[in-house]
This record gives C-alpha cells, structure tokens and sequence, in this order.
C-alpha cells in the first residue's frame, strides 16, 4: 500500500474525518450507485450508503502522514471474507473497502472532496446512476434513478 499523487490528476479525492487517511482514483467509477444491502446497513448503521467503485490500478492512497499500513485498521466481513474494509486508527473512520474477487475499491461518498460551498467536486462524473438490494430498503426513495434487486444491469430491475 504505497502512498503516491506525485503529477496525479485524480477524478475523486476524500479521506477519514480527521484527514490522517486520504486516497484518490485517477478514473470514473465503473459503479456508482445507492446501495440498500443489509451489509451496509449493518456496517455503517445507516440505510443506505452512495459507493462509488473504482479499479484497484486507479485508486491510489495518497496520506502525507503514516503510511496507510500504520495508519489504518481492516476489517474482513466474516460473511463475505473478500470484502476488506478500511478504518482509521485516529478517528475511525471507514473511508475505504477492497473487493479482492472484482480487484475493486469502493469508496464513499461522504468521504470524498467538496468545494466550500459544501458540494460534492466532480460530482457529473461520480453521482450515482442507480440504486442496488433496493428491496431491502429502510426507506422509499423517489428520485427517478432506477431500482434494482442486485447491482444495476446484472439484476432485476424493480421500478
């Protein structure tokens, strides 16, 4: 896990809450989508998360402090052992997750970059196109985008 944005442009830049953990990806998400799963639920104790999922050649960690080997700790779904998660020693923060059957990151939403006004940077090229596991929502959401079962395309689609 080397840390690197060394002539970089990155399309999507965040970090933890207290910045001592920071990535980026130099490409669009080939996934970016709200997901309902009861995973996500669980694990971030809200009902839904917006992931944006990213080839693991175009992330890059990119933390001028630790090294992200001393500066995070991992958590690996025991129900899903391909799926690390990432998490700030400092603040606790889970930024990050890896998948190493897909060899993508996900990274949040709630963690990336946003201008003083408070918005999202690039948000054209990382706003979600859908929502995924929507039939184990917490919550109806009327926002046009479509509804699917599984992922988008790959799944049935809902409404």
């Amino acid at each position: 896990m080397a840390n690197t944005q060394d002539a970089v442009c990155f399309v999507v830049q965040g970090s933890c809450f207290c910045g001592q953990v920071a990535f980026g990806a130099v490409s669009h998400p080939v996934l970016s989508a709200y997901c309902h799963c009861t995973q996500c639920q669980k694990l971030t104790a809200c009902p839904l998360v917006h992931t944006m999922h990213f080839v693991d050649t175009d992330f890059r960690w990119t933390s001028t402090g630790d090294p992200p080997e001393t500066a995070l700790d991992t958590y690996d779904n025991p129900l899903k052992p391909h799926k690390r998660r990432y998490r700030c020693k400092t603040c606790g923060v889970c930024a990050v997750s890896y998948n190493k059957i897909t060899r993508r990151f996900s990274v949040y939403a709630g963690a990336v970059k946003r201008d003083a006004d408070g918005k999202i940077l690039n948000w054209e090229k990382i706003k979600p196109t859908a929502h995924q596991f929507y039939g184990t929502r917490v919550m109806d959401i009327e926002d046009g985008l479509g509804k699917w079962e599984g992922y988008e395309g790959n799944s049935t689609r809902l409404c």
